[in-house]
């Protein structure tokens, strides 16, 4: 991309993005080109992370291991569906995965927990997302039981209309009492360690890009 298209985007996006500034925006977009590669831009086709090269991010650089988690991460980022990440929406979804408030952080994780996006994450949701994120224990006669246990347990707790089931408005408001509840159902967060919660960090800039050079320039 050339330097005048660059500052142009760069611009743009800036001017839609809440939480990074012209100079992150900038270098987002200029790491995006580099995953993505020197791939020809074509009328009508549009230039993209797939989904393989995405999760490879979310596994190297934030530690995720759960297959099911990162695909659900993957189409949190993929908001038109189309099967590739633009560079729109990897400023975008970054904003909020590094930096995003708590309003928008449990949006975007209930989203994530609700597999079939009815708007509600049942019993069944609940099982299949922690049997794939809890490790079974070998002296376990029948681990299933433990999670179904566990399911229940989870429900007493967050299922305020006690229809078994939850709505955003149970899950929204069992997490602003316990916000260790945001992440009930699997890691879809990065951890706090790998990107400063406040905006005002100093030498901003130079961590910024360290950053970006070490973790995610593989």
């Amino acid at each position: 991309m050339n330097r005048k298209k660059l500052q142009k985007l760069t611009d743009t996006l800036t001017k839609s993005c809440k939480h990074f500034n012209k100079f992150e925006v900038k270098c987002l977009i200029t790491l995006f080109y580099n995953l993505v590669g020197d791939v020809p831009e074509k009328p009508g086709v549009v230039t993209g992370l797939d989904r393989n090269v995405f999760r490879n991010i979310l596994h190297v650089t934030f530690g995720m291991t759960d297959d099911m988690i990162m695909d659900r991460v993957f189409r949190g980022f993929d908001r038109d569906n189309d099967g590739c990440i633009s560079v729109s929406e990897w400023v975008h979804g970054l904003s909020l995965f590094l930096r995003g408030t708590l309003d928008e952080k449990m949006k975007y994780c209930f989203e994530v927990f609700d597999l079939n996006g009815d708007g509600f994450i049942s019993k069944e949701e609940m099982f299949h997302m922690l049997k794939n994120s809890l490790l079974k224990q070998p002296s376990e006669e029948d681990p299933d039981e433990g999670i179904k246990d566990l399911v229940e347990i989870t429900l007493k707790k967050m299922d305020h209309d006690h229809d078994g089931k939850l709505s955003f408005v149970d899950y929204e408001t069992a997490v602003r009492e316990e916000t260790l509840l945001l992440e009930a159902f699997g890691p879809c967060l990065p951890d706090p360690k790998w990107w400063p919660a406040s905006s005002n960090f100093s030498n901003r800039r130079a961590s910024f890009c360290f950053f970006l050079h070490s973790e995610l320039l593989l």
